[in-house]
């Protein structure tokens, strides 16, 4: 007897999904604009994260209390650790303290490692690392970055410092290749309190941990290459991604078959894996699904046309996975105003030779 999927191990489906979005779309940059736009587009995406996120979590990971450069290094920790991302802490000192991200890295997943040049990785460093200082409201604490692994070395490790002195903005992130972090000792590194992050929670956490990552390109590449071209490289890549993984999430939503009401089964368990409401009805031309409220883009009072664009092609892609003789169509949407998302699932008219 075949076990049932949970909505756990469907959090979990949802969370691969947006991080290959996430991986897919700093290499479309790279493959279809350039090295610095990729760099550009991840400071931003970073420093967005950053704002959205870094001080609000310090409460709720109870770090308030610890010295600056603790805090900092405990909360990339503990945040990427519940994202489900490999990471280590070591103390120091009150004054320096260090994270490592040992191979294999969570954000250039698999091979892609071989296709993002350091330049990338330079701008997650500089979009958030350098700037929790600014944000603790201490202006002499920084950040020295001793290996990154898009250079080949061990991965990307540095630790936070406060030194004596007010930093300018060029000193709050330093390069010093060669320094070597101390050995991760598990045992002493801090975690959150069970009582407080059951596993529910915790999984819960990892999915969200993935879409904000994905709810940030989808804003600031429109800011950063205006809506038009945000519209084409988030559309292909969600077209790509969602081709390459629908296989391997298709399980967690357990589709049987590759008829049109199949996929509309897996389209409404995928909104409702998100926290959004779905409902399916029939159609004389086909399925439809409805989806009321948009759990990724929540908390943005302006949602770019474009972002609904990039998102709907990983439903492309994946249909296209699914079965190639049906085509997907948004009848509805919400970023138009409307109140719903809804498509219509279809058999695709026989092209003409």
């Amino acid at each position: 007897m075949t076990e049932k999927v949970s909505v756990e191990d469907q959090w979990v489906a949802i969370a691969d999904l947006y991080h290959g979005f996430t991986t897919g779309f700093v290499l479309t940059l790279v493959t279809r604009r350039d090295t610095d736009s990729a760099a550009r587009m991840m400071f931003r995406v970073f420093r967005r994260q950053h704002e959205d996120l870094f001080l609000a979590a310090l409460e709720k990971l109870d770090l308030t209390a610890l010295p600056d450069a603790v805090k900092a290094a405990q909360y990339h920790y503990l945040s990427n650790k519940i994202g489900g991302v490999k990471v280590e802490y070591m103390y120091e000192s009150d004054r320096k303290a260090w994270v490592r991200f040992p191979p294999p890295r969570w954000i250039y997943d698999g091979t892609a490692m071989c296709g993002v040049p350091t330049e990338v990785s330079r701008g997650v460093l500089r979009g958030w690392y350098a700037h929790n200082g600014v944000s603790l409201g201490n202006p002499r604490l920084g950040f020295v970055c001793t290996s990154q692994g898009t250079d080949a070395q061990h991965g990307l490790s540095g630790y936070f410092y406060e030194y004596d002195h007010d930093l300018t903005e060029d000193q709050r992130l330093r390069f010093s290749p060669g320094e070597e972090p101390p050995l991760f000792d598990p045992d002493a590194a801090p975690w959150v309190d069970p009582a407080d992050w059951p596993a529910g929670r915790l999984r819960k956490a990892h999915r969200n941990y993935s879409m904000n990552y994905t709810r940030s390109i989808l804003s600031e590449s429109a800011a950063l290459f205006g809506p038009a071209e945000a519209a084409y490289l988030g559309r292909v890549t969600g077209q790509l991604i969602g081709l390459q993984y629908f296989d391997r999430i298709k399980s967690a939503f357990e589709v049987k078959d590759t008829s049109a009401r199949a996929f509309a089964a897996f389209l409404a368990a995928v909104g409702a894996s998100q926290d959004d409401r779905t409902e399916i009805r029939d159609d004389p031309d086909g399925v439809l699904v409805r989806q009321y409220g948009w759990r990724l883009m929540r908390g943005h009072k302006s949602v770019p046309h474009c972002a609904f664009e990039a998102w709907n092609g990983l439903w492309e892609g994946a249909l296209t996975a699914h079965n190639r003789f049906l085509v997907l169509e948004p009848l509805k949407r919400m970023d138009y105003g409307d109140d719903c998302f809804e498509w219509r699932i279809r058999e695709r008219t026989p092209s003409r030779v």
